[in-house]
């Protein structure tokens, strides 16, 4: 799945790669990921000749500023990736939008499940259409313990809960989340209500590092995922995921075996010394 630092990679590197250029051609094979037009050409006809003049991050939502007083939104849901290409590679599977350059190759969003959201909306629109309204952002706000501290203590739900939640906090998921409670130290079934001072300073501190760490290594890719950046490349945060999806593993820890639960509908990855 599309995570908070699988989408900050992707928008550092398109600030580098494609703020500036111009779009030449703008190609959409199918209506997938194009589910508020009426057909392609009302979309894609609005987009030669105009420049990206920059490239932001809303929670989890891509925001490329456009010349024409326009924002192009990409919403990259669980399954869609980004890549930077030139013009000549052959097209990827589930390649279903491709924005060509007059300099310098093309953009192309992949997304074989057709789960992704692409469109465009006028400058005024953008506060309406993509929101501030979920919760903390770990990499672009900095807030400290204490405030960090009164979010938890005024939530009164399960670890796990409150690190899912992402009108609590935004793009966790399952992996960063038990990540966040091993670095820890906390169990994810502890009430957000019941930690102590240096409780709170330890999650907070567990939250920040892991998804700093996240996307210094540019993200994660498992087994059953095509998650890659915008070169292609995998994300390798998983060589240095130390409970998630590690059952039966020694834990860094304890030199005890990592244990799996069941937490509502979905596994839980921890170290018995989690308390």
């Amino acid at each position: 799945m599309r995570e908070l630092p699988e989408i900050e990679t992707y928008r550092r590197d398109l600030e580098r790669e494609v703020v500036g250029k111009k779009i030449k051609l703008a190609h959409a094979e199918s209506m997938a990921l194009l589910p508020r037009y009426s057909n392609r050409k009302s979309f894609f006809g609005q987009l030669p000749g105009v420049k990206i003049t920059s490239v932001a991050r809303r929670s989890k939502n891509l925001v490329f500023g456009l010349d024409s007083e326009q924002f192009l939104i990409v919403i990259l849901g669980d399954t869609g990736r980004l890549r930077r290409n030139a013009n000549k590679d052959p097209l990827d599977d589930g390649t279903e939008i491709v924005l060509t350059f007059t300099q310098h190759g093309q953009l192309r969003i992949i997304d074989r499940e057709g789960n992704a959201d692409v469109f465009l909306i006028d400058d005024d629109e953008l506060d309406e259409q993509v929101p501030y309204d979920l919760g903390l952002d770990a990499i672009d706000e900095t807030i400290s313990w204490t405030q960090f501290g009164e979010l938890l203590m005024s939530s009164d739900m399960k670890l796990k809960d409150f690190l899912s939640d992402s009108n609590v906090i935004v793009g966790l998921g399952d992996l960063y989340g038990d990540e966040t409670l091993f670095a820890a130290g906390l169990r994810y079934d502890r009430m957000s209500s019941t930690l102590s001072t240096q409780e709170i300073r330890r999650l907070y501190r567990g939250l920040v590092e892991t998804m700093h760490d996240a996307v210094k290594y540019r993200g994660t890719t498992l087994e059953d995922d095509d998650y890659t950046d915008l070169s292609g490349e995998a994300g390798v945060f998983g060589d240095h995921v130390q409970v998630y999806g590690k059952e039966g593993a020694l834990s860094p820890r304890s030199r005890a075996p990592i244990v799996r639960a069941k937490f509502g509908k979905r596994w839980v990855y921890f170290c018995e010394t989690q308390m």
